[in-house]
């Protein structure tokens, strides 16, 4: 069962890139440590130094940051038995079932993380709760340029309209791509039958036609490469303020599909040496006033309610997280063996 568990979640490699994120530069590292320091594996440019520096000065300890391009790199760590290299990893919550009934993960003593009351249980599936701890969020949703993008944008069925052809930025990943073309479709966006995602595949390739770049959605819009996209709310955050009191960007009026709500999720692999430390870290992160510091540099959608009481006011009042359907939303589920179907149709989709 184990290896069954193992080689769908290494099928998710190929299927996800940052549902969370278009970060990362890479290091090697988590090699075995003391006990006075402590080793995680996340993605780069995803955490603020100070955060850090801070932490290491309050409990006299090392922390090593090693980083992941992808998904994919977490998932092979797990599944590999990280709990010898690294005390924290980075994941997100499409993985978690798998990773769960895999074992790949500590059990959490969550009164060790009091801090943990600050998150809002409604961004912290019940299921989840024993074996991870919600970092930050991100919607997936479209923006679009007022005055340069030809069309007005309400619906994921506009982001195939031949007019928006070379204007279109995008994030990648299956599971970034497929749910929006199965809710355009009409159909389930965590869909299991082949035809439907065979379907969603034909609707991608008219989407992937107007498509100018995957990736570095906020510097394309922001430098007139393209004036639409698909992308997180984190993103969109950096680009508005980037154009400052020159924003033309506005968040698609969808009136009816549903967008995508991921979370970054810190877990403790199977198997860590350091595991007071991580709980210290954990606990440190949760703390309302650490981490609204934190989304200063970090402004993504963020589950713990204290924090963003506590944040900045232009924090609280960034046009990213302004929009009026924040409960319209769908989350990625496991889909277990159909996998290999996703998998099937995106290289297909990559290959042009």
């Amino acid at each position: 069962m184990k290896k069954f568990i193992a080689l769908l979640l290494s099928l998710m490699m190929l299927l996800t890139l940052a549902a969370c994120g278009e970060k990362g530069k890479t290091t090697d590292g988590g090699e075995d440590a003391g006990s006075t320091k402590l080793n995680i594996f996340m993605w780069g440019d995803y955490m603020s130094d100070d955060l850090v520096a801070n932490f290491e000065k309050e409990y006299g300890v090392k922390v090593n940051l090693s980083y992941m391009n992808d998904n994919a790199d977490s998932i092979t760590k797990l599944t590999a038995g990280a709990g010898d290299g690294y005390d924290l990893i980075m994941t997100c919550d499409a993985y978690m079932e798998s990773l769960i009934a895999g074992d790949y993960l500590e059990k959490l003593d969550l009164s060790q993380v009091p801090n943990s009351a600050n998150i809002n249980k409604a961004y912290w599936s019940e299921q989840n709760q024993d074996y991870c701890v919600p970092y930050l969020m991100n919607y997936i949703y479209v923006v679009y340029d007022t005055e340069r993008c030809p069309i007005e944008i309400t619906c994921y069925n506009d982001l195939i309209d031949p007019a928006l052809k070379g204007q279109l930025g995008s994030i990648d990943g299956a599971r970034n791509l497929f749910p929006i073309a199965l809710i355009a479709l009409g159909y389930d966006p965590n869909s299991t039958v082949e035809s439907e995602i065979a379907e969603a595949y034909e609707w991608l390739v008219k989407y992937n036609a107007n498509v100018v770049a995957y990736g570095s959605t906020e510097s394309n819009i922001c430098n007139g490469t393209i004036s639409a996209m698909l992308t997180y709310d984190g993103n969109t955050a950096e680009a508005m303020a980037t154009m400052g009191e020159n924003n033309t960007l506005v968040i698609a009026p969808f009136t009816k599909d549903p967008v995508q709500l991921g979370f970054d999720l810190f877990v403790i692999p199977k198997g860590a040496q350091h595991t007071d430390l991580a709980y210290k870290f954990l606990n440190y992160v949760c703390d309302p006033q650490v981490m609204a510091a934190n989304l200063v540099e970090n402004p993504y959608s963020c589950p713990n309610d204290a924090a963003v009481a506590a944040a900045s006011e232009e924090y609280r009042n960034a046009p990213a997280f302004n929009f009026d359907y924040k409960t319209n939303v769908f989350f990625q589920k496991d889909v277990g063996d159909a996998l290999t179907i996703y998998d099937k149709y995106y290289q297909m989709l990559k290959v042009g």
